[in-house]
């Protein structure tokens, strides 16, 4: 149609600055440390993956892996000791007598209803029950008056003990829990600053205890090493059955609530009082791995930002590719001393300027333009009239609020226009 004009499209009512990235911006900028985010989840996982699988059959008499204990179960069944793997209390309980040893791997890992059980059993069975590791968590019901001291590293230690079997073994690799039992009874062997890795403690029915602070000397990889596969030999094959407990979080009796009646109803409420200071905290079950790998997400971090943070040099010049104008960035600046409450800043560049202009107009030295006692009588000379304070004026303190910003802007500004026109 003649005469008629085009409308132009509308223009978005936001703009994309800087200060307003657009959604593709954003993704540009954070795409690669969300790569090497992935790159590093996925590491994680692999190695979890594979470590994972390092610890599989760990002190299982059927696994060759170095930390499994298929050797020193192949030396007992050629002096003619079987040996039995259960993963089940019922299984552990049931196999439990006084020609039996019985091996229980991880003894922490009982709940408190499943130590009273086995504890019940292993004392009037008059075998030998072996307990690899056993901390504060299990010592109170399976080893009672017995109190386990902090850990202290695996190493070659001497017996310095009356006990045959460490006697005869001489050195051994030993070491993790240290113990303590009062009144002693029983043999303390490889001791640590006084106290013992290895304890046998008598039980009522004939049969005996014995707590090792670590199972290293167990171990596939350890078990050539030292003494250990004879003391290995002595503590295990005393009897000529051993009942191998690898216990289970699939095990029916670790739900137990173990409600009874009559004593048993007694020895779970004792066994609540004396178990409920030894309850684990939230930090007690995190795997040990799982601190190396927040330290090196940490690491990862720390890394990544030093590579992404902005990298500040000297000042380059440059040309602006475009014009901008002095209002524009007067304004721009002006939000950016709004948006940080930078009013000291703004009431100082303003003075700063004002200064500089006025010394320009009544002949004061550049030098001298930021001195108070050069400047301002010479604006006293030029404006003898004025009742305002010069000196708080161009030399004052930082304002209190943003009325206060303003009312100063109006003030120099009035200051250099009378200057300009007396």
């Amino acid at each position: 149609m003649t005469g008629t004009k085009t409308a132009a499209p509308p223009r978005p009512a936001t703009s994309t600055t800087s200060m307003s990235p657009s959604a593709q911006q954003i993704w540009r900028r954070v795409r690669g440390l969300l790569l090497a985010l992935a790159i590093l989840l996925a590491a994680g996982i692999a190695l979890a993956a594979v470590r994972s699988g390092d610890q599989h059959g760990r002190l299982d008499p059927r696994s060759a892996d170095p930390l499994g204990s298929r050797a020193v179960a192949e030396l007992l069944k050629d002096r003619g000791v079987s040996t039995r793997v259960v993963t089940t209390l019922a299984e552990a309980t049931e196999g439990t007598g006084p020609d039996t040893t019985l091996v229980v791997t991880q003894p922490n890992l009982l709940t408190f209803q499943q130590q009273r059980t086995l504890q019940d059993a292993t004392e009037i069975s008059g075998g030998r029950s072996v307990l690899l590791s056993p901390g504060p968590f299990s010592l109170d019901i399976l080893a009672p008056g017995v109190t386990a001291a902090d850990d202290t590293p695996v190493d070659a230690r001497e017996p310095r003990c009356s006990l045959p079997a460490a006697r005869d073994a001489g050195s051994v690799d030993i070491g993790g829990y240290r113990y303590a039992t009062d009144p002693p009874n029983g043999d303390a062997c490889y001791p640590t600053n006084g106290l013992p890795s290895l304890l046998r403690v008598d039980a009522q029915a004939g049969g005996d205890t014995v707590l090792l602070g670590s199972p290293d000397l167990l171990y596939n990889e350890r078990l050539a090493k030292q003494g250990n596969a004879s003391l290995a030999l002595q503590l295990l094959g005393s009897r000529p059955h051993i009942v191998w407990y690898l216990p289970s979080l699939s095990d029916p009796s670790a739900t137990e609530s173990g409600n009874g009646s009559g004593d048993d109803n007694n020895a779970g409420g004792q066994g609540d009082e004396d178990g409920g200071g030894n309850e684990s905290s939230f930090l007690d079950l995190i795997p040990s791995g799982w601190l190396w790998g927040t330290l090196q997400l940490a690491l990862a971090a720390v890394l990544a930002a030093v590579w992404r943070s902005r990298r500040l040099g000297p000042v380059v010049a440059e040309r602006l590719p475009v014009a901008i104008r002095a209002s524009e960035a007067t304004e721009g600046r002006a939000r950016l001393y709004r948006r940080a409450n930078a009013r000291d800043r703004a009431a100082s560049v303003l003075r700063t300027e004002t200064r500089t202009r006025l010394a320009s107009l009544l002949g004061v030295p550049p030098s001298e333009a930021h001195t108070p006692e050069a400047l301002v009588p010479a604006v006293s000379a030029q404006l003898p009239d004025t009742a305002r304070d010069l000196r708080t004026l161009l030399f004052g303190p930082a304002p209190a609020d943003d009325a206060a910003l303003i009312r100063l802007t109006d003030q120099l500004d009035a200051l250099e226009r009378e200057v300009r026109t007396s």
